[in-house]
């Protein structure tokens, strides 16, 4: 399974150029079972991450643009009549899927955004009273303009804390950039892409990872982390217990991507950005980069 996910990372990057780090955690948000936002300025690559992560995992894709007019019922889906039988038929939506792109879900109203959190949560949805499982996996990527621009929502907290992690993928390196101008159209790369990753295998991957040892002594750093959050007086939320339960999960994957067996206080570090990233407000302060958000929780706790 670990030279398949060798064969995933490296394939990856071979049409996502010079973006090896946030490739990695994008799969390391995978493999922890959680729900991948990506924020960026258009046209650097979210969604042809989001499509090739898709293909190269074998799993079952399905795009929804999210638009102002957008309602919950055009993700769930809908009971519609059939005059034939003389009887309503749930039409499913296209959440059910194994993974989802919500493209620009910020383009979308809070009503609409709302039609994910059941999903995102507990891989189910209740529609017209009836509760429908979705498939497994299932994995929610979702990307976003920058809050600036115009015709965006902002997302809610309990929205934003329903993704693992949050990343940027920035503008290339000339290198890169200058190798992408020489190189295929990247939707032609994108469907020759073979599958790299299994689903039966990434389930064992996913096993694999929660069986990564982590020391009582770690479990106190992750929790002296949460707890500086909340009572330092640098942000205006604290980090709740989901999130601290996210960090270690992320950190596993890391750990697991290191060929360790256990996590270390750095595999912590390396995940702390982008899961606590966007689940905390610095306090008196306007936009700042995830790092520079989390920095005062990396510079005043030391390791146990």
């Amino acid at each position: 399974m670990r030279n398949s996910l060798d064969a995933l990372l490296a394939t990856a990057n071979t049409v996502i150029l010079g973006k090896p780090r946030q490739i990695r955690l994008a799969v390391c948000c995978l493999l922890a079972r959680g729900h991948l936002l990506i924020e960026d300025v258009p046209g650097v690559g979210k969604t042809t991450l989001a499509h090739t992560l898709a293909n190269l995992l074998g799993l079952d894709y399905q795009r929804i643009q999210f638009t102002s007019d957008l309602l919950p019922a055009d993700v769930l889906g809908a009971s519609i009549y059939d005059a034939k039988n003389h009887s309503f038929r749930f039409q499913p939506g296209p959440i059910f899927h194994q993974m989802i792109l919500a493209d620009e879900i910020n383009r979308s109203t809070p009503k609409a955004q709302s039609a994910l959190l059941e999903a995102m949560e507990e891989h189910q949805v209740t529609v017209e009273g009836e509760t429908r499982p979705l498939p497994e996996p299932f994995f929610v990527i979702a990307t976003q303009n920058p809050i600036h621009q115009i015709g965006t929502f902002p997302l809610p907290e309990s929205q934003l804390d329903r993704f693992l992690m949050r990343l940027t993928l920035g503008y290339p390196d000339s290198r890169s950039e200058l190798a992408l101008y020489k190189g295929a159209e990247r939707h032609s790369l994108l469907e020759k892409l073979p599958v790299r990753l299994p689903a039966d295998e990434l389930r064992g991957l996913q096993e694999a990872i929660r069986a990564i040892h982590a020391s009582d002594a770690l479990l106190g750093y992750v929790q002296a982390l949460v707890r500086f959050s909340r009572e330092s007086g640098h942000y205006e939320i604290g980090l709740s217990p989901r999130a601290g339960l996210a960090l270690l999960s992320a950190a596993r994957a890391w750990a697991y991507t290191e060929s360790r067996e256990v996590v270390l206080p750095e595999d912590v570090q390396a995940v702390l950005a982008p899961v606590c990233g966007h689940r905390l407000k610095p306090v008196g302060s306007g936009a700042v980069t995830a790092e520079a958000v989390v920095g005062p929780m990396l510079d005043q706790i030391t390791v146990i």
